[in-house]
């Protein structure tokens, strides 16, 4: 099935566009864009850069996918932004490239929900099945694990990391590393228990929430670092989730934890 390209769209030459696309009125695909089979770009949406957007992709209108990096230090190196596929990139996002000092690559797993205004910075990686509310702020360099929530016009501060699974509540700051399936709630960011419904969601058995429960609590041991009590965890748990955490901690980190009440 050919590409249905309304004729009013920009389509720079060098623009690789699959079979089954649908590029709408006035988008604008760069000379280095690739969209795989089956994406859809809407109305006034900008596509450019050194993007790849994966199958079946939906693209908003005023959407910016792959402009530069807001970064000062950035003096237009080649890097790159990689979007998965099933994504839904709603109005207003804007999803920059990386920097060659980042890495050069800013990256968006499969079946993600980024709503109206989401910002990804340069450098980030987003893993698959995440969802970010209206004008959620991801900034350079963070990592953002599988199936993480984040509420709306909550900011992520640069190089911090979100696990696995944790749920990030409305307008907050996010300024350390979240640890995996947690839930993070209050203006500056508190951990305040387990993502439960999540877990839940995914199946967890009551053996492993009560693993995870127990984790919890001795990491939150005021008298024990956390690094400690991570190592502890993996010496005496055959817990996925709970090893998950503790290498999570282990792992070593540019950012402080946030640390379970």
């Amino acid at each position: 099935m050919q590409a249905a390209i309304h004729p009013s769209a920009v389509i720079e030459e060098g623009a690789r566009i699959a079979p089954g696309c649908r590029i709408g009125p006035f988008a604008v695909i760069g000379p280095e864009v690739t969209l795989a089979e089956g994406v859809e770009v809407k109305s006034h949406a900008v596509v450019t850069g050194w993007t790849d957007i994966g199958a079946e992709t939906v693209i908003f209108p005023y959407a910016c996918v792959g402009e530069v990096p807001q970064d000062l230090k950035y003096a237009g190196e080649r890097t790159r932004l990689i979007v998965g596929a099933r994504c839904r990139i709603r109005e207003g996002a804007t999803l920059n490239t990386g920097t060659e000092g980042g890495g050069g690559v800013t990256r968006v797993g499969d079946d993600c929900l980024l709503m109206t205004g989401v910002h990804i910075g340069h450098d980030a990686q987003v893993g698959n099945g995440v969802i970010m509310a209206n004008q959620v702020a991801i900034a350079g360099h963070c990592e953002i694990g599988d199936r993480v929530v984040i509420g709306g016009l909550s900011g992520v501060h640069q190089f911090v990391r979100i696990g696995t699974g944790a749920m990030i509540g409305a307008v907050l700051m996010v300024a350390h590393d979240v640890l995996p399936h947690a839930m993070v709630r209050g203006p500056r960011g508190e951990v305040d228990g387990l993502n439960l419904v999540g877990l839940k969601r995914r199946g967890a058995s009551r053996d492993e929430l009560r693993a995870l429960r127990a984790a919890y609590a001795a990491l939150s041991n005021p008298d024990q670092s956390l690094s400690d009590t991570a190592r502890a965890l993996l010496d005496s748990t055959d817990s996925p989730h709970v090893r998950e955490i503790a290498a999570f901690i282990t792992e070593g980190s540019d950012r402080a934890f946030l640390k379970p009440k």
